[in-house]
């Protein structure tokens, strides 16, 4: 490592030693920039905090520094680090006598930070120079003073919420099949509850696509044991969580509630999605569903792919900072930047595993990642150059001499279940016609979806073109091959969950391969290499293949 005083440090790829600093890194620093020989790494205040109340100590954590660098350590970096190691517990909410307190460990910090304005209307003088704070403001203080540089350790307990005593973890499944938890889903779950403490009881798990999420909520839930509101992302994925909910624990049909736009069903557990909680009438109205939060007395809200929560929803979870709050995902990246609202709303990330630690243990899939680099038809290369750079963005994205790219891997992989996703509608669309395949859309009824899911799960279909709704809460276990045509710019969370459609352990211990369909030299070249920053962080390679179209491969072979 070369680690740099403005919190940069830089990774030698080739280097012997790479993998276990990689793994070291990903604990209090995000990669940045993966290129082929070095990856570029930052330190920051939010992944610092997140390894602080994850377990990691400052003394490791500096040792480590020290131990990788190839250079001395900046003192200029190793002093902010200890700096934001200490702002994280220095402030408290506590309860005592029945009264929500605001303490310091620093009385002139907690006295310089209580006259900022965006936080004195939200304070007043309470015992021993701690601050008094309203039931309601609870969320909005913290978020105000992570905005400052200060996050706040919440330590004010929560509601027990209705209580579910029926609940309870199946030792077979409904279907007859064996049912256990795995060690980390196990361990996952007793790390956030932390034996019923207020030092458990809210914050976000960290798991690979198909390691079982939806599992490790069930396994929280069978340590609370109360009313719980399940919130995701489509009407699909509320169906998947109600379908695992019965299946594996002892909850009856009329115990677990969809609240879809479909059903409004209020149940002992309910799952609902983000779309209908954040629906209104008019851009001004007023949010209807706003009142299942507090309708049910909750004992427990699961956020699933927490880090796709919509702005409306950080703002109601604001003022439910008395329920147990737990936050599912597979990168707690976010493309808003809005990190530091997870982080004071949510909760700390509680507990990570890296995706090659379980692909190792066979708990996910060993994937093979390849990109393969397309030239824009002759024809299409003068009109890209004249384009604005939103049309050009497209046009890269949306070469048509992909086509040729799919023909060829659904010709090598046939027999296998294929996956092909996409951004843009009129080329997946356009693959459908071609290739006659069946396309799910956002326009697609709910319904359809399901049948569509189900016949790829059974084999009868062998090819599934999905559009965006297919990033995120599919579980299609059987899928070994993704092949993705187009993506969103230089998402990262995206690219992670769509290698993650074909995670899944499979039933015959295979693989799964990953095509990333790319425009050789054009913009979809340079958000391809972001996208994949996250998964380089993981310890995925991305294999790099030129292809040739039929006329570069025809002039070849006369030049020969």
């Amino acid at each position: 490592m070369i680690v740099q005083g403005d919190g940069t440090i830089l990774l030698e790829v080739d280097q012997e030693g790479y993998e276990e600093a990689r793994d070291f890194l990903a604990l209090f620093a995000e990669l940045e920039k993966a290129p082929e020989h070095v990856h570029f790494y930052r330190v920051g205040p939010i992944s610092v905090w997140n390894a602080a109340a994850a377990g990691l100590r400052l003394e490791d954590l500096e040792e480590g520094l020290e131990r990788g660098s190839r250079f001395p350590v900046p003192g200029v970096l190793l002093e902010r680090i200890r700096d934001w190691y200490r702002r994280y517990g220095l402030l408290r909410l506590v309860r005592k006598d029945d009264r929500l307190l605001l303490e310091g460990a620093d009385s002139e910090v907690l006295g310089e930070l209580a006259s900022a304005g965006s936080v004195a209307p939200l304070l007043r003088d309470g015992p021993g120079g701690s601050f008094l704070i309203e039931e309601g403001d609870r969320g909005r203080l913290k978020q105000a003073l992570i905005k400052l540089g200060y996050p706040v350790e919440d330590l004010a307990g929560y509601r027990r919420g209705s209580p579910l005593p029926g609940f309870g973890l199946r030792e077979r499944t409904r279907s007859g099949s064996p049912f256990r938890l795995r060690r980390y889903q196990a361990e996952a779950a007793r790390v956030f509850h932390a034996g019923g403490s207020v030092r458990g009881g809210s914050g976000v798990l960290v798991l690979p696509c198909g390691a079982g999420k939806t599992i490790v909520g069930l396994a929280v839930m069978d340590l609370l044991k109360v009313r719980t509101l399940i919130l995701t992302t489509n009407t699909v994925a509320v169906r998947q969580w109600r379908r695992e909910l019965l299946d594996k624990t002892l909850l009856s049909e009329t115990e677990v509630g969809e609240y879809t736009g479909d059903r409004k069903e209020v149940a002992p557990v309910t799952v609902a999605t983000y779309q209908i909680l954040t629906w209104r009438r008019s851009k001004d109205g007023a949010f209807e569903h706003f009142s299942l939060f507090e309708d049910g007395d909750w004992g427990l809200i699961i956020y699933d792919e927490v880090h796709l929560l919509p702005a409306p929803v950080f703002r109601a979870t604001a003022e439910i900072q008395a329920r147990r709050r737990l936050g599912l995902t597979a990168t707690l990246i976010r493309e808003d930047g809005k990190e530091d609202d997870v982080f004071s709303l949510i909760g700390p990330k509680r507990y990570d595993v890296p995706w090659k630690e379980l692909e190792e243990q066979g708990w996910i899939a060993a994937a093979r990642c390849i990109e393969i680099r397309v030239p824009l038809p002759p024809a299409s290369r003068v009109a890209y150059l004249e384009m604005t750079p939103r049309l050009a963005v497209k046009a890269a994205g949306a070469n048509p001499a992909k086509l040729s790219v799919v023909a060829r891997l659904l010709e090598e992989h046939e027999g296998d279940q294929v996956l092909i996703l996409g951004q843009y509608l009129d080329q997946l669309r356009e693959l459908a016609s071609r290739f006659a395949l069946p396309l799910i859309t956002g326009r697609t009824p709910t319904a359809e979806r399901e049948r569509l899911y189900t016949a790829f799960r059974n084999r009868e279909i062998p090819v599934l073109a999905v559009s965006k709704v297919g990033n995120f809460a599919i579980d299609l276990p059987d899928a070994n091959v993704a092949i993705q045509v187009s993506g969103t710019f230089g998402s990262r969370q995206e690219e992670a969950q769509r290698l993650g459609r074909i995670l899944r352990p499979k039933a015959g211990g295979g693989g799964a391969t990953f095509y990333a369909l790319v425009t050789a030299g054009t913009k979809d070249q340079e958000f391809a290499a972001k996208r994949q920053r996250f998964l380089a962080e993981q310890g995925y390679g991305y294999e790099i293949r030129e292809w040739e179209t039929e006329s570069e491969a025809a002039d070849r072979g006369e030049a020969s």
